[in-house]
């Protein structure tokens, strides 16, 4: 197992869990078109799979030998890595009336019955698909406009030292010259263009971005949307900073 999981794949990933093969190959014809699918046969496997890579949604089957499917739910939901994973659970047609109230209180989100509809099941799938992409893309903008902010600011939200005046002027008086009287000439008696002037001020650029992102966080319905609300906040709060700091 790997220290960290991995999150660098283009596509998202759906995870299957259950302990029947051909429940598994069923799973994977219906689901295989959407996203990549990952396998899991037992509880224990799939909480190892989960630690090892990142998944937009798992579906897990209820009746399971060892741990069954509300334990592998609630394993799921208690570790800080994978607690924000949606969880559908799914089991039989002769199952007990309190079986879907089970799984909600484990932290499902969803609970299936078999045999399922195929096109039911491909369009809940496909929605925490579409919003595992989206949350993927508000966490990429907000690292883009952080790093616009560092390069136009040095830090993100915090301009740069304005000389102090009274210390300029003390150091005039007492014949301190500071002039860069480095001979610019190069060997061949051209002289050394003057530096290009700073690049062009990106701010507009940077409110541009995280109105985007704004749109896209209104549109995301997951739990993790409130950490990346605060994230846009203190851009938000970053940039205003920085029009203050121009402006005085």
């Amino acid at each position: 197992m790997t220290a960290t999981r991995e999150t660098a794949s283009e596509t998202s990933s759906i995870l299957i869990v259950d302990d029947m093969e051909e429940n598994l190959v069923a799973l994977e014809a219906v689901l295989g078109s959407l996203a990549q699918v990952v396998r899991a046969q037992s509880g224990e496997e799939a909480l190892k799979a989960m630690l090892r890579q990142e998944f937009a949604v798992v579906l897990i089957d209820v009746m399971m030998p060892g741990m069954n499917g509300f334990e592998t739910a609630a394993n799921i939901k208690g570790l800080d890595q994978t607690k924000d994973v949606p969880i559908i659970l799914l089991t039989g047609a002769a199952v007990d009336p309190n079986y879907a109230y089970r799984g909600y209180t484990v932290g499902a989100a969803d609970f299936l019955i078999k045999p399922f509809d195929p096109w039911l099941l491909r369009t809940k799938v496909n929605v925490f698909l579409d919003l595992h992409r989206k949350n993927r893309q508000l966490v990429s903008q907000a690292d883009q406009l952080k790093r616009l902010l560092t390069a136009d600011g040095g830090h993100p939200g915090i301009p740069s030292a304005a000389p102090d005046p009274a210390h300029a002027s003390a150091e005039t008086s007492s014949g301190t010259d500071h002039t860069d009287h480095t001979d610019r000439t190069d060997p061949t008696g051209s002289v050394e263009p003057p530096a290009p002037p700073k690049e062009p001020d990106r701010l507009a650029e940077v409110a541009g971005q995280l109105a985007q992102a704004e749109l896209l966080l209104r549109d995301a319905d997951s739990p993790g949307r409130a950490d990346l609300a605060d994230r846009i906040v203190e851009l938000e709060q970053a940039v205003e900073r920085l029009m203050a700091a121009r402006e005085t």
